[in-house]
């Protein structure tokens, strides 16, 4: 499996403190600083999961993680949400996108961590169990 992560976020500093959290841990780390990036990023780089802000230039987030839930080739890449954004409004409808966690900045790099860490072994998992156990029907 893939350790390629995507940060998509249009502050560089976030970019900077995510992409040195994950690379310390011996991440692949992509990243993109708008939505329109973001796909394209994806659609070449097919990374293993997505660090993703709502509030981007062109492509808002949950508009980026509703495009990849519509592409079967894309829909079981993890998302998790990091963003400004707190309020409970918010956090309900990037929860309603599908994705895995939201945190909110600023954020603790060690829960962050923890987070995407307990992701990527789950999708880990998910993938060796379906390799193992064969459709029914």
């Amino acid at each position: 499996m893939s350790n390629r992560i995507l940060i998509v976020d249009d502050e560089p500093s976030v970019v900077e403190a995510v992409k040195l959290i994950l690379k310390d841990s011996q991440y692949e780390v992509i990243v993109a600083y708008d939505g329109q990036e973001a796909i394209n990023q994806v659609r070449a780089q097919n990374p293993a999961l997505l660090v993703l802000d709502l509030m981007l230039p062109k492509i808002d987030g949950y508009t980026v993680h509703k495009m990849l839930q519509s592409d079967r080739r894309y829909a079981n890449i993890p998302v998790i949400i990091l963003t400004a954004c707190g309020d409970l409004g918010r956090m309900k409808k990037g929860m309603e996108t599908g994705a895995i966690a939201y945190v909110v900045k600023p954020f603790d790099h060690k829960i962050l961590l923890g987070i995407i860490k307990a992701v990527l072994e789950l999708k880990q998992y998910d993938e060796r169990i379906k390799k193992e156990i064969p459709p029914i029907g």
